[in-house]
Order: C-alpha cells, then sequence, then structure tokens
C-alpha cells in the first residue's frame, strides 16, 4: 500500500516550534537557535559546561537563569559564534540567547525582566573599535610627541 499523504492541517500540527535569533558586540556574531527538547545548550556544537574560560561560561548562563529552569529545561538551544574574541562572542551569545527565548516563549514579564536586569540582554550594543587615523602611528589618536624646546 502506498503510504498516505499528509493534508495541510496535519503538516501544521507536525511542524516543531523553532526560534532564530541573532546578536552581535564588536566585530562578533551569534545566532541562536531554539528548539523543544531536553535543556541542551551548545556553542559551536560544545556543550556549554566545556565552554572556557569561566567568565565566558557565566555570561552566557545569565539570560538561561533569568529565565528559570522551568522555561530552559524544556528547551534544546544551539549557538553558532563567529569572529571576534572570547569577550566579544560570549556578550554576542548573551544577546542572542536572549532575543531567542523571548521570541519563542513570546512573554512579555520575562521580557521586563530582562530589562531590569540588563538593558544589553535585548538591545545590542553599537559600540565599536575607533578607526586609526591617517598621520597616526599606531592607535586611532595617537600622534607623535613634539619637543618644545
Amino acid at each position: 500500500m502506498p503510504a498516505k499523504k499528509k493534508t495541510t492541517k496535519e503538516k501544521a500540527k507536525s511542524k516543531v516550534k523553532i526560534a532564530h535569533a541573532s546578536g552581535k558586540r564588536k566585530t562578533s556574531i551569534a545566532k541562536a537557535t531554539i528548539k523543544e527538547g531536553k535543556g541542551i545548550v551548545r556553542v559551536n556544537k560544545v556543550n556549554l559546561d566545556l565552554v572556557k574560560p569561566e567568565l565566558a561560561r557565566l555570561r552566557i548562563r545569565e539570560p538561561l537563569m533569568i529565565a528559570g529552569q522551568a522555561i530552559t529545561d524544556k528547551l534544546n538551544i544551539n549557538i553558532t559564534v563567529t569572529g571576534g574574541g572570547w569577550s566579544s562572542q560570549s556578550e554576542a551569545a548573551r544577546l542572542a540567547i536572549a532575543k531567542a527565548i523571548i521570541a519563542y516563549t513570546e512573554d512579555e514579564e520575562l521580557k521586563k525582566k530582562y530589562l531590569e536586569y540588563d538593558r544589553l540582554l535585548l538591545i545590542a550594543d553599537t559600540r565599536r573599535k575607533e578607526q586609526k587615523k591617517p598621520g597616526t602611528h599606531s592607535r586611532a589618536r595617537a600622534k607623535r610627541q613634539k619637543s618644545k624646546r
């Protein structure tokens, strides 16, 4: 017997709810994908418990701790981070996670909690490194020291 084709209603019911979000910090870009699961968090295909340094791990955990275990134990979170150093990568990852959890749960109360705790959990920090100017030898504003005598 040939397999029965699914109707559009059956397809809609079988679809898994997924939320995507991205976060930026300096030159780092993080993309987070959230779907229903067992509470597994991976950063670049590595379990969050193995991420080093510890400070980066703690920063990435902040939005998960604020959301609470009731929400995060039911979600699998995959984060892909590129560019920048470990510090800006962790900042970008926490922004992406917080945005994705809000998109997935659509919870206004949780959004207020995030904003009260730290505004940078939902709003990107747009500061960037200042460009080096022509006529300077190393940094953006560094110039040769002038001798007065």
